[in-house]
């Protein structure tokens, strides 16, 4: 049977605890490319807990959780569709978090036609009960059209500005990027089996979206926070295309007060990989 709106709406997860060590802060970090020169200082102190080891602002990506499993959504037909993220605090390096989730809109374009689900996570500091972030994941479910929910869109993206772009950024993947950042949890196939990728009509396996993110992450602190990762308050993207591992990225920025608008090209392919990206700003 389907999965109806009222079912959608009522579900929810509080208290989900979720554990991590410093471990899996330097593996997230080396997976979304930190690191890649051994001797950069201003790198170092992500990768190696010998410089008072810093937390990059988008793992909340992959500390937070969703109920992806338990909404009885056709996860044949799920995509992707964007991340939104509201930093409280910059995250601590290791630690012990609970995660309250739930699925804040549903906007339902009719049977045959798909939804478009957001699925919000809060977590705070399982210690002192403080907020570290508000996560939201946008996901277009082209097989849960008709489920009765409302019709509507969710707000309109990030503009991003029409004059040049104020700076650039070139992000480098590697070819065994997604084997790396799968091991932070998304063991999806599509991502490491080129037969199961190419029977999901790709050339070879994808790099996750959220490693695209993160690696958008990086190059925004490299160019616009000095590599303060608390400087970092937001971080918003939609996702327009897959990027395969192994090729480049130029980020393009703009600079607006405490608002920094950009998006991510795939200049050999001509293609947008990551757009109206929005990162927030303090200090």
């Amino acid at each position: 049977m389907a999965v109806t709106y009222e079912q959608l709406m009522a579900l929810r997860i509080a208290g989900a605890r979720v554990r991590y060590t410093d471990r899996e802060t330097l593996l997230y970090a080396l997976s979304v490319g930190m690191g890649r020169d051994p001797l950069d200082a201003q790198e170092l102190p992500y990768v190696f807990e010998g410089r008072g080891l810093k937390t990059l602002p988008s793992m909340a990506a992959v500390l937070m959780r969703i109920p992806v499993l338990e909404s009885g959504l056709d996860l044949a037909g799920l995509l992707h569709g964007g991340q939104w993220l509201r930093l409280h605090g910059p995250l601590p390096p290791a630690g012990e978090l609970l995660c309250d989730s739930h699925i804040a809109a549903v906007h339902d374009k009719g049977a045959g036609r798909g939804a478009i689900v957001l699925m919000e996570a809060t977590a705070r500091n399982a210690a002192d009960q403080a907020p570290l972030f508000t996560a939201t994941s946008i996901l277009v479910a082209r097989g849960d059209g008709g489920c009765g929910g409302p019709g509507g869109s969710p707000p309109r993206p990030h503009a991003i500005p029409e004059r040049a772009p104020d700076g650039t950024v070139h992000l480098e993947t590697r070819p065994e990027q997604a084997l790396l950042y799968r091991l932070n949890g998304d063991r999806n196939p599509l991502h490491a089996d080129p037969g199961f990728a190419g029977r999901a009509g790709f050339r070879a396996p994808i790099l996750h979206g959220l490693c695209s993110y993160g690696s958008a992450c990086r190059g925004l602190l490299q160019a616009v926070a000095g590599y303060d990762h608390r400087r970092i308050t937001g971080l918003d993207v939609r996702f327009t295309s897959p990027v395969f591992p192994g090729e480049a990225l130029e980020l393009d920025y703009w600079l607006d007060g405490g608002t920094v608008s950009f998006r991510c090209r795939l200049p050999a392919r001509g293609v947008v990989a990551l757009d109206n990206g929005r990162c927030t700003l303090t200090g």
